[in-house]
């Protein structure tokens, strides 16, 4: 069973076994048809696709955010029309290192479902690899996805400021509030230190090994215990590629707070801090 990485190779070899479900997640946050552009366009064969604001993402419930966490119910109808079973080992890819398939694997994790990996490299490695392309667009008979949420996978707002370790995952400059082009202020929640969920990768846009990751994050930590720190984002998607790291060094999984700085800072009385947070 993979729980964290796999890589192309594995993945090619469990092409035509039926208990595998490759789900292709590329999105491109400047244009939302992109995504489903390049599927149609050319895809691992046998995967089907997942939008990351039509399906992995859905109304507002316990946050607010710009990609509000799903409910229970959108969740099991979603792996349900996926093919997603209690058997089923999932393989989730993106074009961006991982950025947006981590939501999925989140989800499906938060959701009970364990057997669920994220492509080392992405849709860049299937294609350097040299292995076959599709254009056919997937579908499976429905399953009947069975699984129920962890709570324990989640802050809500009203829990963040309880929080034991508030970690934000956004480039350097948003989290200092030097630049903000997406929310409508700037900076970040107070108490939060910044770990940038690119720091995860190698300069190739692989996962640093578990090993360098394991040591990375226990020094980050400084003690906490994993399970307690919260990973929190722009809107509850990249934060999923820090926590997608922690449990790929072996550690405890982290929280996520899923509405993000976009539901933080769309209410105008919570304090916003500027500049660095020192652990």
């Amino acid at each position: 069973m993979y729980t964290t990485l796999i890589n192309v190779d594995a993945v090619h070899a469990c092409l035509h076994n039926p208990a595998c479900r490759i789900v292709d997640c590329r999105f491109d946050f400047g244009n939302k048809t992109a995504g489903l552009d390049a599927y149609l366009a050319g895809h691992i064969p046998g995967a089907v696709y997942a939008d990351l604001e039509k399906d992995l993402s859905g109304p507002p419930v316990t946050d607010h955010g710009r990609h509000p966490l799903p409910t229970p119910a959108h969740l099991t109808d979603l792996f349900s029309r996926l093919a997603i079973d209690q058997d089923t080992q999932v393989v989730v890819y993106d074009q961006i290192a991982g950025s947006c398939a981590g939501r999925l694997w989140w989800l499906l994790r938060y959701m009970g479902h364990d057997a669920v990996a994220v492509i080392d490299g992405g849709w860049q490695a299937w294609e350097a690899a040299e292995y076959p392309i599709s254009v056919a667009r997937e579908k499976y008979p429905p399953t009947t996805f069975r699984g129920s949420p962890r709570p324990e996978s989640l802050v809500t707002v009203e829990q963040v400021p309880q929080s034991r370790l508030l970690i934000d995952s956004r480039d350097p400059a948003r989290y200092r509030g030097e630049v903000e082009p997406l929310d409508p202020r700037a900076g970040h929640i107070p108490g939060a230190v910044n770990r940038f969920w690119k720091e995860n990768l190698e300069a190739n846009g692989r996962f640093k090994s578990s090993a360098v990751l394991q040591r990375e994050f226990k020094d980050f930590l400084g003690g906490v215990d994993p399970g307690d720190a919260v990973f929190y984002c722009g809107s509850g998607v990249t934060a999923c590629h820090n926590i997608l790291s922690v449990v790929h060094a072996g550690l405890r999984m982290p929280k996520l707070y899923a509405g993000s700085w976009s539901d933080w800072c769309s209410v105008p009385e919570r304090p916003v801090a500027t500049g660095f947070t020192i652990m």
